[in-house]
C-alpha cells in the first residue's frame, strides 16, 4: 500500500533516526556529540577501521563518507536489513506507537489471500518432506547420499520429494481442506482451459524450497529422478506469491550470515575485511557450499541473473561475489553480468567474479577436494574493470592502428553505459592506462598511440559543453565560479533554480509517472532554491492526493493554481537553452528516466560533497581547539581534496549552464 506524506513525517518526527540506527552500530565516544544529535560510527554497510558513518537527529538523514550511502529511517532498513519499504513503515511506526493506516478493503483480501497461500504452501512442502522419508523416496535419498549431502543439512534446506503420481500432493491438500483455486494459486497443479483435469506439477522430483525474504516458502524447484525428464529443473510458475526475476534462492539465510560477520580469513570476505554475499549458479551449489561451512551464497533460479536480483545482492553488500564455471557456458554467463552490472555501478558498489577451474562446479569442487580450493578461487575474483578488459582483449590481434583503433572504441563505448559520472570518468582513466600499458608492451613503446588515446579521451570528455574541445579555463577556479554565477538565467529579480536542480523537477513535472517508479529516491530530494522548495512540496501533494491517475496536464494546471506558472515556465525556457532535451515533455519515458536518475546522480554528489566538507571543517576547528596537532595535517589533507572535488563539480557545471551563452545563442551577460 501507499501511505500518505503526512503520515510518513508524522513517525519520522517522532523516532530519531539515532534510534533506528543504534540497534546496528556502536557510537563513536570520540566524535558523538549527543546533545547535538550528533552521531559517528563505523559503517554498517561496508567494513571500515575508522567512523565516516554519520547521522543527525535534527535532519533524520544518514550519510557514510566512505562509501557514499545515504537515507533517511526507512531507507536503512530497507537497504541494510533487506526490508521492504511497508515492512521498514511498519517497524518506525511501531517505535512511533502510531497505529497505521487502515488499508482499503481490497488490498486487505489480498493480503488475506496471500496469507492463505503462504499456509498452502507450508503444507505442500512438509509433505515433500515426509514424502522423502518414506519407501518411495527411497531413490532419492539415495542420490542426496551420493551427493554427499547430511540429514542435518538435508532437514536445514527442508529438502522432499515428489512422488511419480498424477494427484498425490492435491488429494494431500483437498484432505486438509484446501479448495481447488487456492492449489491452483499456489502453481501447485497444471490446469487451464486445455487441461480436462489439473495435476500435480511436480512429479519424480527432490523438491528444493524457495524462501521469501520472511522466510516463507513461496515456491519450489523440482530436480528430476528420471534421465528422461523433458527438463532436469523446474520451478514454479510465476504466482501472486512467487516472482522468479526478484528472487534469490537462500537469501534469507545468506543474509543472516553475512551480518552476523565472519571471522578474518573467512571464505566470502571482500577487501575491506567485511564478509559479502557469493552468488553461484544452482541449488545445490549454494547447499555444498553451506554444509563446508560457506553460509552466504545465493544462487538465482536456473536463469541469468536479473536486475532485481543484483539490486538483492547490493542490498546486502557492497560488492558481490559472482562465481560462475570455468567452461565455455560460466565465460558467457560471466561476460552477461558484466553487461548487467556496469549501467549500475555507484561509488561503493560494484561486483568481483570469481571463475571455477575448466569443468567444476562449486558442488564438485568443496565434495571432491574440500573447503581450501574455493577459498582460493574467491581470493583470486577478479574485479568488474579486469573482467571488461579482459574480454575486450581476449585472442584479438592489434597489429595495425586500425585494430588498435576499433579497441580504444570498443572500450570507451563499453564504459559510457555506467550511469554514475564519477565512476564512468575512474573506469575511462582506467581503460586508458591499461591500454597506454598494453600498447606500450606489444609495440615496444610507441608513444603516438598514447598521445592520439589521450587526446581522443579529452575530446570525449567535452561533449556535455558544446561541439568540439571543452572551454578552457584560462583563469583557474576563481574564474570559472565567477562564469557559474553568470550563467544562471535571470527573470526579473528572481534567479531560477541551479540546472541540474531544474533538471530533476522539470522531469518530474512532464513525466509524474516517474515519481511513482521512483517515489522513495523523489520524495528525499531537497532543493536549494527556496521557490523550488515550496514548488516541489506542492508536486508531492498532487502526487499523494491523486496517485498514479496523476498526468502532466492535470499536474501543471495543479502548479498553475497554486502560483507556480512562472516559475515553471523559467526552468523550462532555462532547460531549452541547455538542450538537455530529456526533461522536457517531448522525451519517450525511457529517456527521461536515464536522464533524471543521472541528474540525481550528480545532486547526490554534490550534496555528499558539502556536507562531508562542513563536518570536516567541524572536525578541524574542535581539532585545533583541543590542541591535537597530529589531527591537524591529514583533516587538512583531506579538506583540501573535498574542496578540490568540490570545485571540479562546480567547473562541470559551469560548463553546462553556460553553454548557450558561451556558444552565442543566447543573450545574456557574457554574450553582451
Amino acid at each position: 500500500m501507499r501511505f500518505s506524506q503526512s503520515f510518513l513525517d508524522e513517525i519520522r518526527d517522532r523516532v530519531p533516526i539515532s534510534d533506528v540506527i543504534a540497534k546496528r552500530v556502536t557510537w563513536d565516544r570520540r566524535k558523538t556529540n549527543v546533545s547535538r544529535g550528533d552521531y559517528w560510527a563505523c559503517c554498517p554497510f561496508h567494513g571500515e577501521k575508522s567512523p565516516s558513518f554519520h547521522c543527525e537527529d535534527r535532519k533524520g538523514r544518514y550519510h557514510c563518507f566512505g562509501c557514499g550511502v545515504t537515507g533517511d529511517h526507512f531507507r536503512f532498513l530497507t537497504d541494510l536489513e533487506g526490508l521492504s519499504f511497508p515492512e521498514a513503515v511498519q517497524q518506525i511506526a511501531d517505535m512511533a506507537g502510531v497505529a497505521m493506516p487502515q488499508p482499503d478493503p481490497q488490498a486487505e483480501r489480498r493480503e488475506k489471500e496471500r496469507t492463505s497461500l503462504l499456509d498452502v504452501m507450508e503444507l505442500a512442502t512438509q509433505f515433500f518432506e515426509d514424502q522423502l522419508q518414506q519407501a518411495n523416496g527411497a531413490k532419492a535419498r539415495a542420490y542426496l547420499r551420493e551427493r554427499g549431502l547430511t540429514g542435518r543439512t538435508i532437514e536445514t534446506f527442508r529438502l522432499g520429494f515428489a512422488p511419480d503420481s498424477r494427484n498425490a500432493l492435491k488429494e494431500f491438500l483437498a484432505g486438509k481442506g484446501i479448495g481447488k483455486e487456492q492449489i491452483e494459486a499456489c502453481g501447485l497443479v497444471v490446469h487451464g482451459p486445455d487441461v480436462p483435469v489439473s495435476y500435480d506439477r511436480f512429479r519424480d522430483r527432490i523438491m528444493f524450497p524457495i524462501l521469501s525474504s520472511r522466510e516463507k516458502v513461496i515456491a519450489f524447484g523440482g530436480r528430476a529422478m528420471s534421465p528422461d525428464a523433458p527438463a532436469k529443473y523446474l520451478n514454479s510458475n510465476e504466482t501472486e506469491l512467487f516472482h522468479k526475476g526478484n528472487v534469490l534462492y537462500n537469501f534469507a539465510r545468506a543474509r543472516r550470515a553475512m551480518s552476523a560477520g565472519s571471522r578474518p580469513g573467512d571464505t566470502g570476505q571482500n577487501e575491506s575485511g567485511a564478509a559479502t554475499i557469493i552468488a553461484v549458479e544452482g541449488y545445490m551449489d549454494v547447499i555444498a557450499l553451506h554444509q563446508a561451512g560457506v553460509e552466504n551464497a545465493v544462487a538465482p533460479l536456473g536463469t541469468a541473473l536479473t536486475e532485481n536480483q543484483l539490486d538483492l545482492l547490493w542490498k546486502m553488500t557492497s560488492q558481490p561475489v559472482l562465481c560462475f564455471d570455468g567452461d565455455g557456458a560460466g565465460i558467457r554467463a560471466a561476460n552477461r553480468g558484466v553487461d548487467l552490472a556496469l549501467p549500475h555501478l555507484k561509488p561503493g558498489r560494484s561486483v568481483r567474479f570469481a571463475m571455477l577451474p575448466d569443468g567444476k562446479d562449486p558442488d564438485d569442487l568443496v565434495r571432491q577436494e574440500g573447503r581450501a580450493p574455493f577459498d582460493q578461487v574467491l581470493a583470486n575474483a577478479r574485479s568488474l574493470a579486469e573482467m571488461v578488459w579482459q574480454r575486450e582483449i581476449q585472442g584479438g590481434s592489434f597489429d595495425t592502428p586500425e585494430k588498435r583503433a576499433e579497441l580504444e572504441a570498443r572500450l570507451k563505448q563499453v564504459t559510457a553505459v555506467i550511469a554514475d559520472e564519477s565512476v564512468r570518468r575512474h573506469y575511462g582513466q582506467d581503460m586508458r592506462d591499461r591500454l597506454h600499458a598494453f600498447l606500450q608492451a606489444s609495440s615496444g613503446g610507441r608513444g603516438g598511440e598514447r598521445r592520439q588515446f589521450e587526446r581522443g579521451g579529452r575530446q570525449g570528455g567535452g561533449q556535455r559543453g558544446g561541439p568540439g574541445a571543452r572551454p578552457q579555463n584560462t583563469s583557474g577556479p576563481t574564474a570559472v565560479s565567477d562564469r557559474l554565477a553568470r550563467s544562471s538565467l535571470v527573470s526579473g529579480q528572481q534567479v531560477v533554480p541551479s540546472l541540474r536542480e531544474s533538471v530533476l523537477a522539470l522531469t518530474i513535472v512532464n513525466h509524474p509517472q516517474l515519481l511513482f517508479d521512483e517515489y522513495d529516491e523523489i520524495s528525499t530530494i531537497e532543493f536549494d532554491h527556496r521557490d523550488l522548495q515550496r514548488c516541489w512540496a506542492a508536486v508531492l501533494n498532487a502526487a499523494a492526493a491523486n496517485g498514479p491517475r496523476l498526468t502532466r496536464e492535470g499536474l501543471v494546471e495543479q502548479l498553475d493554481a497554486e502560483g507556480f506558472a512562472h516559475l515553471i515556465a523559467a526552468i523550462d525556457q532555462q532547460i531549452r537553452y541547455a538542450r538537455l532535451w530529456t526533461a522536457t515533455a517531448a522525451a519517450a519515458p525511457e529517456d527521461a528516466r536515464e536522464g533524471y536518475l543521472q541528474a540525481l546522480a550528480l545532486h547526490q554528489r554534490s550534496k555528499a560533497l558539502h556536507w562531508q566538507k562542513r563536518e570536516l571543517e567541524r572536525e578541524l576547528a574542535h581539532a585545533t581547539e583541543e590542541g591535537d596537532l597530529e589531527a591537524v595535517p591529514q583533516l587538512l589533507r583531506t579538506l583540501q581534496e573535498v574542496q578540490f572535488e568540490v570545485t571540479r563539480l562546480e567547473n562541470q557545471e559551469a560548463i553546462i549552464e553556460g553553454f548557450g551563452v558561451l556558444s552565442g545563442r543566447v543573450k545574456g551577460p557574457a554574450a553582451r
